[in-house]
């Protein structure tokens, strides 16, 4: 019986596993990739391990993609679970909006935010200006320490939307040593 199921799914199989390989290949390039360009803008371990695991994500839902099709799926069949399913989680997230404009946001600032943990920043809003040092980026938001000594979480996709200058560069280390 095994053996028939073997047999019958030869093709398929070997296919899968030709998919799998070259999951794992492109999985270890990208991740490779992310670590070497964050390590070079000095960004910390636990932001690289949350991109990582976005492009994990998105690869595997890719492969179960690629793998329906393989075992024998229509395209138009896949096109319409796909558009259901997203039709769903869209209309389920409109009321989370915020949370996904973070969560982009934390994506937009892994690659391109010009500034990192330790430095100093003035965020220019009418209504809350902030000084502070940035302690960490979450991926919904960063956390800053104001001069005071309090914590201010402000939301990832507002810095985007603000004006910010850098006061100090490794503010936190200049303090330590003070």
């Amino acid at each position: 019986m095994l053996v028939d199921f073997f047999e019958t799914y030869e093709i398929e199989l070997i296919s899968s596993a030709f998919v799998l390989l070259a999951l794992l290949l492109i999985r270890y390039i990208t991740n490779f990739t992310i670590t070497k360009v964050a390590r070079k803008n000095g960004i910390n371990d636990a932001r690289i391990r949350l991109i990582r695991r976005y492009v994990t994500v998105t690869l595997f839902l890719i492969t179960i993609l690629i793998e329906a099709y393989v075992f024998g799926a229509k395209f138009e069949d896949l096109a319409v679970v796909f558009s259901s399913v997203f039709a769903v989680i869209g209309i389920g997230l409109f009321a989370i909006w915020s949370i996904l404009s973070n969560i982009t946001s934390g994506i937009i600032m892994f690659f391109s935010f010009p500034y990192k943990v330790g430095d100093k920043i003035e965020i220019h809003d009418k209504d809350f200006p902030v000084r502070a040092i940035i302690e960490d980026i979450r991926s919904f938001q960063l956390h800053l320490r104001l001069d005071n000594g309090d914590l201010v979480t402000y939301p990832n996709n507002l810095i985007l939307q603000k004006a910010v200058t850098l006061v100090e560069k490794d503010a936190i280390e200049e303090s330590n040593i003070a």
